[in-house]
């Protein structure tokens, strides 16, 4: 299955929200532009943004004489894909590169680094798996389990460890090796507690100051929950200044809008979108990609 298909099965129920205001009859009247707004609003794009989107394609239909269903998602599309900030680098092909992975309980974390560590592997870099969260016993097996399945060495420590100093060990291991990619799962936290917070601070911290390869923090959102998504996502980057994002989850929602919200606001870029189970599920974000299939674009 090609990325296209990939992503139109895995945005399917976004997309049949969406897609329903454009069936429409002859006219593009003021309820069509009302209900585009409520479909966005619901698609977790939150107001502001559903507002100002539509009062721009609202402009752009009158100016351009837009009217048929093929037109109006194209220019939604674009419209769309406008919001994303386009990244500067993507840590997981410009190597050599140490990526930090952090986010709440659930959002999947730890099987996007087996994703990417297997991908990589596969690509012919050499890859380490770092296992920070030394908090959960089931953690560091569940990592142990997606390094085997990858044919990635994984290093952690002890439950209980301090979280810190395992990042710099893995560090100093994969620049000891000459690592292409070094990928370090960290425990989940939950945004709203300031010493959980703090504490994943200085993870960050020691893992900067130590490396000498580029170090990028990845916030690792689940699409499911929605708007929290955005409260966790402003967080998170006021705590650790977080350099990119990746989506996961996005089968499971028709809120597929909340991609666009988080990049938007934050301005941050999305370097990967998780559209369903399988290895090749996780992929490499393209804003047009995404919001043609989002719309329903054919």
């Amino acid at each position: 299955m090609g990325l296209i298909d990939s992503l139109r099965r895995g945005l399917e129920r976004s997309r049949e929200a969406i897609s329903e205001i454009f069936y429409m009859g002859g006219e593009v009247d003021e309820q069509f532009w009302e209900d585009l707004e409520d479909t966005l609003v619901l698609g977790d794009m939150g107001g502001e943004l559903a507002m100002r989107v539509t009062d721009d394609l609202r402009e752009q239909a009158a100016r351009e004489n837009l009217r048929t269903s093929a037109q109006l998602k194209g220019a939604l599309s674009a419209r769309l894909a406008s919001e994303f900030p386009a990244a500067e680098r993507d840590p997981f092909d410009d190597v050599p590169s140490c990526v930090l992975f952090v986010g709440i309980n659930g959002a999947g974390k730890t099987t996007t680094v087996g994703k990417l560590a297997g991908r990589a592997k596969e690509q012919g870099r050499s890859v380490l798996i770092g296992g920070a969260d030394t908090f959960r016993a089931a953690a560091i097996e569940q990592l142990q389990v997606w390094g085997e399945r990858a044919g990635v060495e994984v290093v952690t420590r002890e439950r209980g460890a301090d979280p810190a100093s395992v990042c710099y060990d893995v560090v100093e291991r994969a620049e000891r090796d000459g690592c292409d990619l070094l990928l370090i799962d960290t425990a989940g936290r939950l945004h709203t507690s300031p010493e959980l917070m703090r504490e994943l601070a200085k993870v960050v911290n020691v893992t900067r100051k130590r490396s000498t390869m580029p170090v990028s923090v990845v916030l690792v959102i689940d699409a499911t929950t929605g708007q929290n998504g955005l409260n966790q996502a402003r967080e998170f980057n006021e705590a650790l200044d977080v350099d990119g994002l990746i989506v996961t989850k996005l089968d499971g929602t028709a809120k597929g809008g909340i991609a666009v919200a988080i990049a938007s606001q934050l301005g941050l870029p999305i370097w990967r979108v998780g559209v369903g189970e399988g290895m090749d599920d996780l992929q490499s974000f393209d804003a047009k990609s995404f919001c043609d299939a989002l719309v329903g674009l054919e």
